[in-house]
């Protein structure tokens, strides 16, 4: 099956002419069974719920004092907020615009959304974000003057919803070294019937799909100095590849701090990340966000201000990232098959594991069940750039519009029964794993140009390593 492979490195074999891929110095997919990554989540894996509850457990050594704190997040997380006044206090504060009534509405069953599956469908699981150029030549993009920087399809009472966000697509045809042909779906986003106003001409929209929320604490606690390690901006060491780390601001402190959260990496922490969710996608203000995303167009938005200040207390909101933080990765189920091994092998050689890096090790956390683990995301949380045809030209902090953070692979083949669909990236235009390799372009493009090189077989037995973790 491997004779048209020459080796290279740690005795990996990779088709002739093919570059291998790596930032920094990952540790290479080995194609040998490891019974470590059996436990992709260390001692906090969930080993005892799959099936459609596999991303819903707390981690497997969650201390009694955290177990409380825990179910208590779970409730905020899973139950709806209302408008404000209202009897349930803890609960109200819904608005005047929002995306969703609960965070697992987007998260449902804490996996991942997707656009739209059937016409005329919701818009719940994914957003738009907005933004037009900036007033200069080379200036950043700014949010929207009428709209703001993120599109909100639904309010409470009295207020107008800022427009029906719909997709279509254009599909494209390809085809494979060995002649097997596939296609790809090309989506255009457009916002009708906008309610403050006429759209920009110039009005940018980039959709992001809700991701899966369990094992952002173990990503949390992989050390600064890991994600240093990996990073190669300028590309030293000439292999193509040049991860990068986003800079951005921690609403807390202040400072500069290490991006990791998000499609471009733009948030600091899981708390950032759960105040920001909180603000953009409920219109709930927090002590991070206290002022509502309401522009000097939508005069019903701005009267209809009525809840708290702010509308979820830090406690609670603590609550809820801790919530987050212990949610574990669910065990791999076949994670020594024959023909996932030599998936494995196959997605070293291609080089897919020098941004999806394999294997880290999390150091202190404030949450001791994080500290300490050795885990197996596939992920190196550095930006990269994707290529023009995946660029939303929408720049966020240090990221350009065509680089992405590498996702986390784990759990990937479990959000069909989960979440009752594979669609992946960004914007969810790809049909499941082959399609998302396909998509790839600028650093990646060597990568995906091996794929498309590959028999069959081979093909597919990349794509269910893949669907293992």
């Amino acid at each position: 099956m491997f004779s048209r492979f020459r080796r290279v490195r740690a005795g990996l074999l990779l088709p002739a002419g093919v570059l291998v891929l790596a930032c920094g110095q990952p540790e290479p997919s080995s194609g040998e069974p490891d019974e470590a990554q059996r436990l992709p989540g260390g001692d906090t894996t969930n080993t005892l719920l799959l099936g459609s509850g596999a991303f819903t457990r707390p981690a497997s050594n969650i201390t009694e004092e955290h177990a409380a704190s825990f179910y208590t997040g779970n409730s905020f997380f899973n139950q709806s907020w209302v408008q404000a006044p209202s009897s349930t206090e803890a609960r109200d504060g819904l608005g005047p615009l929002f995306n969703a009534r609960s965070c697992s509405a987007c998260h449902f069953k804490d996996g991942r959304g997707s656009p739209p599956l059937e016409e005329d469908a919701e818009f719940v699981g994914i957003l738009l974000r907005l933004s037009v150029p900036g007033d200069e030549a080379g200036d950043a993009p700014v949010p929207d003057p009428e709209y703001g920087g993120q599109l909100q399809p639904f309010a409470i009472n009295d207020v107008d919803p800022e427009g029906s966000p719909r997709v279509s697509y254009a599909e494209h045809s390809g085809e494979y070294a060995d002649g097997d042909e596939y296609s790809l779906l090309e989506p255009r986003f457009e916002i009708l019937d906008p309610k403050y106003g006429e759209l920009a001409s110039d009005l940018m929209i980039s959709p992001r799909v809700a991701p899966a929320v369990f094992g952002l604490g173990l990503l949390a606690a992989i050390p600064d100095a890991r994600l240093h390690e990996l990073a190669d901006p300028k590309d030293a060491n000439g292999d193509g590849i040049s991860g990068r780390i986003n800079q951005v601001p921690d609403a807390e402190t202040g400072a500069s701090s290490v991006g990791r959260f998000g499609w471009k990496a733009e948030q600091p922490s899981v708390r950032q990340q759960a105040a920001g969710a909180f603000l953009g996608d409920m219109g709930i203000t927090t002590s991070l966000f206290p002022q509502q995303d309401c522009t000097e167009a939508e005069a019903e938005c701005q009267a209809a201000i009525v809840g708290g200040e702010p509308e979820i207390s830090d406690e609670l909101l603590d609550k809820v990232a801790l919530y987050s933080s212990l949610l574990a990765v669910p065990v791999r189920s076949e994670w020594d098959h024959p023909v996932v091994l030599e998936g494995q092998r196959l997605f070293g050689a291609l080089g897919c594991d020098g941004c999806h890096v394999p294997q880290h090790e999390t150091g202190d956390h404030e949450f001791e069940e994080l500290g300490g683990q050795v885990i197996f995301p596939y992920t190196d949380l550095l930006l990269h750039d994707m290529g023009d045809e995946l660029s939303d030209e929408r720049p966020s902090f240090d990221a350009e519009g065509n680089e992405w953070r590498t996702p986390p692979l784990w759990g990937l083949g479990r959000v069909l029964e989960v979440n009752g669909h594979d669609r992946l990236l960004h914007d969810g235009r790809a049909r499941g794993v082959a399609e998302a390799v396909l998509w790839h372009g600028g650093e990646a493009e060597a990568a995906k140009e091996a794929f498309k090189g590959l028999s069959r077989d081979e093909r597919d037995a990349l794509v269910r390593f893949v669907e293992s973790l």
